[in-house]
C-alpha cells in the first residue's frame, strides 16, 4: 500500500461491503438495522406506543430509517443532533407491466428514475433488486446479483456520426434492457422472481424493482487513491452516517440526543412519506420529546436547539472540464468533507454553519473544504433546505466530493468515506 495512504483503509473496505450489498434503499435500510442492532439499538413500531427508556432506537419505513440514541439524563427540552442523508440513487425502475420486447428480444419495461446518467448504463452487466408485496402485505427483498439483463447501444456501424454529433438516447426508445430471446409473456418477469425468492408467483401481488450493475466496488488508481462504485450518492453517507452514530453512543456525557435521518426518493424532489419533506422525521422527532414527558414547549426548545448536517456528495474538480466549475473553490478528492454553500439556498449552509462544521472538523483532526456553483451554472440541492424549512432546524449541507455523479458508477477519494465518518462522529459528540 503506498505512503500516500494517510489512513486505516477499514472504513472504506467495509464501506465497499456496504454498497455491494444495498442495491437499492430496501437493502441499505436492511443493512443500516443489522449494524444498528448490532451496537445495540432495538428497533420501534410506528403503530406501538413509545416509551421514555434511554439507550439507541430505531424505525423504518420503507427506503427510511431513523434512528436516534437517548443518553442518561437527557431531558424533554434536550436538543438533536441530526445527521441527514438518503438511500436512493438514479437508476432503472421496474415498470407496473414490466413484459415487453421487439423483433424476437424479450425486454423489461423500465421507467427512469431521478436524475439518470443514461450512457452509464449502456452495454454494462446488470442485475435486479428491491422488494415484493406479498398477499398477506410482507414484504419480502430481492437481490439478483448476477448479469441479467443489459441495454445495448447501438453500433457505430448504424450510427456512422455517433462521435461527432454526440449520442441521442431516446428516453422511451432506446433504454429498455434486454434479457432473452423470444416472444414476451404476460407475468414472465414476476414469476421468474418468485423463483428467485422461493414463493408463489401468485403470492406476489406488488413490486418495487430496479436495476443495478453488478460490477463491484474498486480500489482504482496507481496507488489506489480513489475508490470506484456504484450508489456513492448518498450511501457512502448513510454508512459514514451510521459508523458515526454508532461511534458516538460510546461516548461520555453526550450533550445532544444524536440521530441519523436516511430518506428515500431525495432524487425526485422528497415528496412522499418517507422523503424528507415527508411527516416522517418531525414525527419521530416530537414523539422522541413527549415519550419523556414532554410539552410543545418542551418541543420547541429542544427544536431551537437542534441541528442537522445533511451529508451528500458534491462535486470534485473534473481535469477535463474545469471551466464547468468556480474558479476559487476546486475541491480534491482526499482533501476532507466538503462544505457546500448557495446563497439563494439550494443549500442550507449559513455563517453559524460553518462554524459549526468548522469546530467539529478541527475536533476530528480533519481537513475540510468549500464548494460553489459556477455562476454560470445551476445549482443541485439536497435534503438541507427542505429540513431547515419543514422543521425550522437549523442545516448545514456538507458532502464528499466526487466526479461522475448519477453516473452507475461513481468515483471519490478512498480516504474521504473514513474523514466524513470522522467529522460526523466529532458533530455528533459535540
Amino acid at each position: 500500500m503506498s505512503s500516500a495512504h494517510r489512513f486505516d483503509r477499514g472504513h472504506t473496505d467495509d464501506l465497499m461491503t456496504f454498497l455491494a450489498a444495498s442495491p437499492s434503499p430496501y437493502h441499505a435500510v436492511a443493512n443500516t438495522a443489522e449494524r444498528l442492532e448490532k451496537a445495540g439499538f432495538r428497533q420501534v413500531a410506528e403503530t406501538d406506543a413509545w416509551d421514555a427508556t434511554t439507550g439507541g432506537k430505531y424505525v423504518t419505513r420503507g427506503g427510511a430509517i431513523i434512528a436516534w440514541y437517548v443518553p442518561e439524563g437527557a431531558t424533554p427540552a434536550s436538543p438533536f443532533r441530526i445527521i441527514g442523508a438518503h438511500t436512493d440513487s438514479p437508476n432503472l425502475r421496474v415498470k407496473p407491466l414490466p413484459d415487453t420486447g421487439s423483433a424476437g428480444w424479450r425486454q423489461v419495461a423500465v421507467e427512469l428514475y431521478g436524475g439518470t446518467l443514461l450512457n452509464t448504463w449502456l452495454d454494462r452487466d446488470l442485475g435486479l433488486s428491491g422488494r415484493v408485496t406479498l398477499r398477506d402485505g410482507s414484504h419480502r427483498l430481492v437481490n439478483v446479483d448476477r448479469p441479467l439483463l443489459r441495454v445495448p447501444q447501438l453500433a457505430i456501424h448504424l450510427d456512422r456520426g455517433v462521435n461527432q454529433d454526440g449520442l441521442k438516447l431516446d428516453k422511451q426508445k432506446h433504454m429498455t434492457p434486454i434479457w432473452g430471446l423470444g416472444e414476451p409473456s404476460e407475468g414472465d418477469l414476476i414469476r421468474f422472481v418468485a423463483q428467485e425468492i422461493d414463493v408463489p408467483a401468485d403470492d406476489i401481488t406488488g413490486w418495487d424493482l430496479m436495476v443495478h450493475s453488478v460490477e463491484a466496488p474498486a480500489y482504482l488508481g496507481r496507488d489506489q487513491e480513489l475508490l470506484a462504485g456504484p450508489r456513492m450518492d448518498n450511501l457512502l453517507s448513510v454508512h459514514a452516517g451510521t459508523a458515526a452514530l454508532t461511534a458516538a453512543v460510546a461516548s461520555e456525557g453526550l450533550p445532544s440526543i444524536p440521530v441519523l435521518a436516511a430518506f428515500d426518493h431525495e432524487e425526485n424532489g422528497s415528496q412522499s412519506d418517507t422523503g424528507a419533506e415527508g411527516p416522517l422525521l418531525g414525527n419521530v422527532l416530537e414523539r422522541s420529546v413527549f415519550a419523556r414527558g414532554g410539552t410543545y414547549e418542551d418541543k420547541a426548545r429542544a427544536f431551537a436547539g437542534t441541528i442537522c448536517l445533511s451529508s451528500d456528495t458534491g462535486h470534485a474538480i473534473h481535469p477535463n472540464y474545469t471551466e464547468r466549475h468556480e474558479p476559487g473553490h476546486h475541491p480534491v478528492p482526499n482533501g476532507g468533507p466538503i462544505l457546500k454553500v448557495n446563497v439563494n439556498q439550494r443549500y442550507a449552509t449559513d455563517g453559524s454553519g460553518r462554524a459549526v462544521f468548522a469546530a467539529a472538523c478541527e475536533r476530528a483532526g480533519v481537513p475540510w473544504q468549500h464548494f460553489v456553483s459556477n455562476n454560470a451554472m445551476p445549482c443541485g440541492t439536497t435534503i438541507g433546505p427542505i429540513t431547515a424549512a419543514r422543521h425550522g432546524i437549523a442545516t448545514v449541507d456538507i458532502g464528499v466530493a466526487c466526479l461522475s455523479m448519477h453516473s452507475a458508477r461513481e468515483l471519490c477519494g478512498a480516504d474521504d468515506p473514513y474523514l466524513l465518518a470522522a467529522a460526523l462522529t466529532a458533530f455528533l459528540e459535540g
